[in-house]
């Protein structure tokens, strides 16, 4: 008994020393909140103020996990992310009892099924098509679905590198992003576009312009397939990338041509490039440079400046680019104002149907390739986007979930927790390369196999024979009406 109450008599004189360091610890925090001026809650309502940050910051943890409907998040509901999960994992994509979408919403897609499908053994895929067939080595792509551009120093080293073994896997293109090339673009062997943003990265003088020297150095490589000089992108038109500096190691310096530890802002647009003009001296500087064929990646404000553009590719059509990537303003980024996020540039779905219009308007059908971008991440997206013009897809978010990403919105902090876009070893390992590559490529090959499905539904034997006569929208009204009708193409314009 002696034992007992020793034990009961320290334990009591813990209890109690642990109340009294919880009042002082309480008793300085209220002093600290007190006097501070930074924050009115926590001076008006000391200790009990700290509550509302901390409930605050798990706001987005509860809304995710046990709050939020399938369909209710945003930008990427969970349905998107766990469909992009199963495929990447190679388990079953089918769902039992019903669609838990609500297809009612205005400007839903509805595909329109055939009567009478091509049996299975007439399904075919899609063959590969030429990008830049004037370009002295023109690209033969061999997939409608390719990883859009993510810079090495936005994403860390096992994620890019994770990208160009799946990549080359599943036979698809990866976008370098405008942070230059770095050999982990190059580790898994595939096919590679090389983005040339505002600042030049990769390719830049110690002025800042552009290194003719180096554009000649990269293109040698045959692994870079295509040049994409970017404009505009969907998340922050008009605003140049933003790299902060705690992402700029020295590795990342070196391939950026920047210097270490510093933030890096890119310019908000070219400064050599003040008109169209100017733009397509620029393209055809670069095919000349390069040999290879060269494209431009923007965002639509007006239909009235697209059409400025073609008018300007008809009286120089030498000068033309071999593609146009169509970012929507939808599309995402890692770090970008939330003003340009939210309300700046038109959405793919909009801006695609116009672009394709005008390019068959000035005969440019068979000379510039469309690539559609911009939250297109499941199959549905992509089939209507073929349906509705592009040449290609691409996907940036649905490439880093299935990577791993749980849409944690830490892209700009260097604290991803899965790895995907820090430069913190300690994040990093749980990004294992070698489990993630077959990720990438089971995805890719999943979207291509599941739009074929689709195609095959509405009567055609693959992908790009998809039309906007085989998509409805669904209307205010509740009546969806053929997209064809909403936006009719080019040619169906020309013979009314």
């Amino acid at each position: 008994m002696g034992f007992a109450a020793k034990a009961i008599e320290f334990l009591a004189i813990g209890f109690v020393f642990l109340l009294g360091a919880l009042a002082l610890v309480v008793l300085i925090l209220f002093v600290v909140d007190r006097v501070q001026t930074h924050d009115a809650i926590r001076r008006n309502y000391p200790v009990l103020g700290r509550f509302r940050h901390l409930f605050s910051s798990l706001g987005e943890f509860f809304r995710q996990y046990f709050f939020a409907m399938d369909r209710e998040e945003l930008p990427f509901n969970r349905a998107q992310r766990e469909w992009v999960g199963r495929a990447a994992e190679g388990q079953s994509n089918t769902v039992a009892f019903g669609s838990t979408r609500n297809t009612a919403v205005p400007g839903t897609p509805i595909f329109v099924n055939a009567p009478f499908p091509p049996l299975d053994d007439q399904h075919a895929s899609c063959e590969p098509l030429v990008i830049g067939a004037g370009a002295r080595v023109p690209y033969r792509a061999p997939s409608f679905f390719n990883i859009s551009g993510m810079s090495y120093g936005a994403l860390s080293q096992p994620a890019v590198r994770a990208l160009s073994r799946g990549a080359r896997e599943a036979g698809v293109w990866l976008n370098t992003g405008e942070g230059g090339l770095s050999p982990f673009h190059l580790e898994g062997g595939c096919d590679v576009v090389f983005q040339i943003g505002t600042a030049k990265y990769g390719v830049r003088n110690p002025e800042g312009g552009l290194s003719d020297a180096k554009l000649r150095e990269v293109a040698q490589n045959p692994l870079v397939k295509m040049f994409e000089l970017k404009l505009a992108q969907g998340a922050k038109p008009g605003k140049g990338g933003i790299l902060p500096a705690e992402k700029v190691s020295a590795e990342i310096a070196s391939i950026r041509g920047i210097p270490e530890g510093e933030a890096s802002i890119s310019p908000n647009r070219h400064p050599e490039i003040a008109s169209f003009e100017d733009l397509l001296d620029m393209i055809g500087h670069l095919r000349e440079v390069t040999g290879k064929p060269v494209g431009i990646k923007t965002v639509v404000g007006s239909e009235a400046v697209m059409r400025e553009l073609f008018m300007t590719i008809a009286s120089r059509p030498d000068e033309a680019p071999d593609f146009i990537t169509i970012d929507g303003g939808e599309g995402g980024t890692g770090a970008a104002p939330m003003p340009l996020i939210d309300l700046v540039g038109m959405s793919v779905r909009e801006a695609l149907p116009l672009v394709c219009n005008l390019r068959d308007e000035y005969g440019m059908q068979d000379r510039i390739r469309l690539i559609a971008s911009g939250k297109l991440v499941n199959p549905g997206d992509v089939a209507w986007a073929l349906a509705a013009g592009a040449d290609f897809v691409t996907s940036a978010r649905g490439f880093m979930f299935s990577l791993g990403c749980i849409q944690a919105l830490k892209c700009n902090k260097n604290t991803c927790p899965t790895g995907i876009t820090t430069h913190d070893p300690r994040f990093q390992k749980g990004l294992v390369v070698e489990d993630k590559y077959k990720r990438v490529a089971r995805y890719a090959t999943e979207i291509i196999h599941e739009v074929e499905t689709i195609a095959h539904s509405v009567g055609v034997t693959e992908p790009r024979k998809l039309r906007r006569r085989h998509v409805r929208i669904m209307q205010d009204s509740g009546r969806s009406r053929p997209m064809h009708e909403i936006m009719p193409s080019y040619s169906a314009v020309a013979q009314k």
